[in-house]
């Protein structure tokens, strides 16, 4: 069962699997971070506000006379999850580039011509049955 396992794991297709994902979740950290530390604070300046901060408070905190919080904020995120939304997006184009790359590759190598087929054993023998006939 150990050996039987092993040789699963060690398939290629399950080790290219593995190591895609491990890149793609380091790629989406690369794009969360492209998205919260550039594209959020441009979006944030031309509206004059941080973009993973815009809510919509439903309901306000509130607070006792010393202070102390009796009842927290009720808010809708939307500034998170248009950021989120932008990951995704650039994410899924990314994905859609490689994987329109990838099958571009496969039409070339399925396209290249077979070489033209010479004729068969039987052509052959009829063209020299036919060239003694002649002599």
């Amino acid at each position: 069962m150990l050996k039987e396992f092993k040789d699963f794991a060690m398939k290629g297709n399950l080790v290219d699997i593995a190591v895609a994902f491990v890149m793609g979740a380091s790629f989406n950290k690369v794009v969360s971070s492209f998205t919260g530390g550039i594209v959020s604070p441009l979006i944030g300046m031309i509206g004059g506000t941080n973009f993973n901060d815009l809510k919509f408070v439903i309901k306000d905190a509130v607070t006792d006379a010393s202070g102390k919080v009796t009842s927290n904020e009720v808010a809708i995120l939307y500034g998170e999850f248009m950021t989120n939304l932008i990951d995704f997006i650039i994410v899924a184009f990314v994905m859609f580039m490689i994987v329109k790359g990838v099958n571009a590759m496969k039409k070339k190598e399925e396209a290249a011509p077979a070489p033209p087929a010479g004729p068969s054993q039987e052509e052959l023998l009829a063209e020299i049955r036919d060239l003694l006939k002649k002599n």
